[in-house]
């Protein structure tokens, strides 16, 4: 699964997406350190204009036709191998995908009766997207509540140790197709969908503070020996 993740340099994301999006957003942006489930993140998504735009959206997805917004506390994830199938997932794969962008995150390895959370990210240390979909409720009141969720997959060999899951991190020259929603086959779809090489990932075990989603500082990424 993917129950944490940090956002820092977020800046160099603006050139590269070409994004659009509220002025007050743009310039409130600060690193995050340990963005948990029910939080607010910055989520990449296309418009009907084909144009990226950057969103603050809540993370656990509420299907729109839902009666209980508590439903998103279990849907943080959906795995890649149905996400094409479940009735909650399956239609928004095909028009409401979106991009996660992500410095790093976090999983934790089960060890006799501990848990101990590892960093993981990528050897050059820039900004990467996970997949991710999302979904527009509305609440009594008819206001508008967009919530996301993070698409995960089999782990590479990084990940195999610490965990059986991983997000699906794309590819840079993939990341437009994934919000091209043109493409609405769910086979070329889910053909992005694939775990991460290796070979450009590092993994490291870090403080016992992350546990807690009210900790949200520079130290939580820093490796523990």
């Amino acid at each position: 699964m993917c129950g944490r993740f940090v956002l820092e340099g977020i800046d160099e994301v603006f050139p590269r997406f070409r994004l659009s999006g509220s002025e007050d957003l743009i310039g409130n942006i600060k690193p995050r350190y340990n963005i948990a489930p029910s939080h607010y993140a910055y989520i990449i998504s296309r418009n009907a204009r084909q144009e990226n735009r950057l969103e603050m959206m809540k993370w656990g997805l509420i299907p729109s036709w839902s009666k209980d917004p508590k439903i998103g506390r279990r849907m943080i994830n959906a795995r890649v191998e149905t996400v094409d199938i479940k009735p909650s997932f399956k239609n928004l794969l095909k028009t409401n995908r979106c991009l996660v962008p992500c410095f790093g995150f976090y999983e934790w390895k089960i060890t006799g009766t501990k848990k101990i959370p590892y960093y993981i990210g990528l050897k050059d240390c820039k900004i990467f997207c996970l997949a991710g979909i999302y979904d527009v409720w509305k609440d009594s009141d008819g206001n508008d509540l967009k919530t996301f969720t993070i698409i995960t997959t089999r782990p590479n060999n990084t990940l195999k140790p610490i965990h059986n899951r991983m997000p699906v991190i794309l590819h840079q020259e993939l990341e437009d197709q994934w919000l091209n929603t043109k493409i609405q086959n769910p086979d070329t779809i889910k053909r992005l969908l694939r775990p991460y090489p290796d070979d450009n990932m590092i993994s490291y075990a870090v403080s016992n503070e992350v546990n807690n989603p009210g900790n949200d500082n520079p130290q939580l990424i820093k490796q523990v020996h």
